[in-house]
């Protein structure tokens, strides 16, 4: 933090005291710059880049249509040659990867479920209407779940294939894998019983042998991650969301 002070003295940082996760830090960001206006807020990770130009198409593409809330640019891992990682989300517990990975000839911008908030510029007036990150989630599918609450209120998400940023998936924790194992697993048990109270059951029963299947697959060669799997099945099922952090590293 004190480097960015220095490199960046214009800044306006946010110190907070403890980690909040994906969700409560954004929403602190967001908070701020709400205060201060209704300009468009981009959500942009630390180790994700993108360039001005590419940030300027996704500001043009917002302002052309008012009913756009969220635009995002096609994602690709960082490098030379880099793979595509996302071109827009689908449902998180309809589909096992969540991420398009297939980019089909169309329209330049597309509709999507939801933008993944790796980087995504979101109108302002989305989150006075809807709300901000659910905070429950702390890391993963908040913004699925913020995308799926603003398409209620009449809000579109899409990507703009002409832009690109990267995303340099190296220089993410070492815990990677099983934390961020432990919350999709669980999270999704949280987006259904938001979004599906009526067939709640079923996906329950679904994403419940998935679990059991994935841990029973990674058990002999990868235990940490089948634990982790263990635990966010179980906290899930019985509506443990928040900051599990401690307890999934004791």
């Amino acid at each position: 933090m004190a480097a960015v002070a220095r490199a960046c003295p214009e800044a306006h940082l946010i110190r907070n005291g403890t980690n909040l996760g994906f969700a409560g830090g954004n929403n602190r960001g967001i908070e701020a710059a709400l205060e201060t206006g209704d300009a468009p807020i981009l959500l942009l990770n630390n180790d994700a880049a993108v360039a001005e130009a590419d940030v300027a198409r996704l500001l043009e593409t917002l302002q052309e249509d008012e009913t756009v809330g969220f635009v995002g640019p096609l994602l690709f891992e960082a490098g030379q040659g880099g793979r595509l990682l996302a071109a827009g989300g689908r449902n998180p517990v309809l589909h096992h990867h969540s991420h398009i990975l297939e980019l089909e000839p169309g329209p330049a911008v597309r509709p999507v479920e939801y933008v993944p908030g790796t980087v995504l510029l979101a109108r302002a007036d989305v989150f006075r209407r809807v709300g901000l990150l659910d905070e429950d989630y702390f890391f993963t599918m908040e913004v699925a779940d913020l995308c799926r609450r603003a398409a209620r209120a009449g809000y579109r998400s899409v990507v703009d294939t002409r832009a690109r940023a990267h995303h340099a998936l190296e220089r993410s924790s070492e815990l990677r894998r099983t934390l961020h194992t432990y919350y999709i697993v669980r999270n999704r048990f949280l987006f259904i019983r938001k979004f599906y109270p009526r067939a709640g059951w079923f996906l329950f029963f679904v994403w419940s042998l998935y679990s059991l299947a994935l841990f029973l697959k990674l058990l002999p060669t990868q235990p940490d991650t089948a634990r982790a799997v263990r635990l966010g099945w179980r906290d899930g099922l019985r509506g443990r969301f928040g900051d599990r952090n401690v307890q999934l590293l004791g």
